[in-house]
């Protein structure tokens, strides 16, 4: 094309007439003609290649979506793991916490239960065990004891007012103790007159 259009331009310079004009119109005529159909092949085999790149392109990109979730999966397992170690590590924490405050709450109260003066279990045990010695003593003897039994827990708050309605009512118990000093009153009352 480019030579054609030397040659026109050749043909110009040795007949400047119309003719030469006439003929790089045609020229320049023909070879916009030829650059719109180069264009318009370029344009149709795109579009051939452009639906193979495509279907390329998306093959590709499934490959890339599988392998990026295979990634994203190994790393999701590896958080999983970590966060599982950290939860265990928090919950020993705790735990170890818990069972610390625990035992302080436990001291504290041993404590202020010693202050007023309530016996612990193992001062009620030693008491049990010595009243069973006694009465096993007392038996030996020659005394009539029956073995003391175990004290039981309170069932309720109100075991405390029972208790004490039972102490009161167990009160008059020492009176029979009366009674039998008024027969020796009586028995030297009688023994005076003899005398």
């Amino acid at each position: 094309m480019v030579k054609k259009l030397k040659k026109m331009a050749e043909a110009k310079a040795a007949n400047p007439a119309g003719l030469l004009d006439s003929q790089l119109a045609g020229a320049v005529k023909a070879s916009a003609q030829q650059i719109w159909l180069a264009g318009m092949g370029a344009f149709a085999k795109a579009q051939e290649e452009g639906g193979k790149v495509f279907e390329a392109l998306v093959k590709e990109g499934v490959s890339l979506q599988r392998k990026t979730q295979a990634v994203a999966e190994e790393r999701l397992g590896e958080v999983t793991g970590k966060m599982s170690a950290m939860a265990g590590e928090v919950t020993n924490k705790a735990g170890a916490s818990w069972d610390k405050l625990e035992s302080i709450f436990e001291a504290r109260t041993a404590k202020a239960m010693s202050k007023l003066g309530v016996p612990t279990a193992k001062d009620v045990a030693e008491l049990t065990a010595r009243v069973e010695a006694l009465a096993a003593a007392v038996a030996k003897l020659g005394g009539d004891v029956k073995p003391a039994k175990p004290a039981k827990a309170p069932r309720k708050a109100a075991a405390p007012k029972k208790a004490a309605a039972k102490a009161a009512v167990a009160a008059p118990a020492p009176a029979p103790a009366k009674k039998a000093a008024a027969p020796r009153k009586a028995a030297a009352k009688k023994s005076a007159p003899a005398a």
